[in-house]
């Protein structure tokens, strides 16, 4: 839907909701039209994570592991605006998030414990920590460079933890 890609594109860049009019513009819409398919911002915001959420789980369907760790971790970077925005969502909400990013990983985890790829006892739950500890890294550095690098540092030693060497 042309609304959920331009939302998804402003609200990436921006940890604000006072760019509806842009989104609409984005889109090709009027204003009355986006609040037609959307009655709130808060339902824009869910429309377009769960839009989000939709890409992973395609994507998660056929990649390995690794691929897609590294991968939704970066993009936590990228869309830590959409990230940050996400927080103000209510818990419940926020929870079923949650839970389909984890039940995404539970197959192409499971693969990956099952030809040892990475330790036994990783389950997915244990992906929200390191979900968390890289989206910190992107909150806490200011200068987007400077973040990117401090997160895919974080990435590659998050990796290095989880993934055994290979022999």
């Amino acid at each position: 839907m042309a609304i959920l890609e331009a939302a998804s594109e402003v609200l990436t860049r921006s940890e604000g909701f006072a760019l509806m009019p842009e989104i609409a513009r984005r889109a090709g819409v009027g204003q009355a039209t986006l609040y037609r398919h959307f009655a709130d911002r808060h339902a824009l915001l869910a429309g377009v994570i769960g839009h989000q959420l939709e890409r992973l789980e395609t994507h998660a369907a056929h990649t390995d592991f690794r691929r897609l760790l590294r991968e939704t971790l970066h993009s936590l970077i990228t869309l830590r605006g959409l990230v940050s925005l996400a927080r103000r969502l209510d818990p419940a909400m926020q929870e079923r998030f949650l839970q389909r990013v984890v039940a995404a990983f539970a197959v192409p985890l499971r693969r990956a414990r099952e030809s040892g790829h990475v330790r036994a006892d990783l389950v997915p739950e244990d992906l929200v920590l390191l979900f968390a500890m890289v989206q910190a890294v992107a909150e806490t550095t200011r200068d987007v460079t400077a973040a990117r690098a401090a997160a895919d540092r974080s990435v590659d030693l998050v990796l290095e933890g989880v993934f055994r060497p290979a022999a």
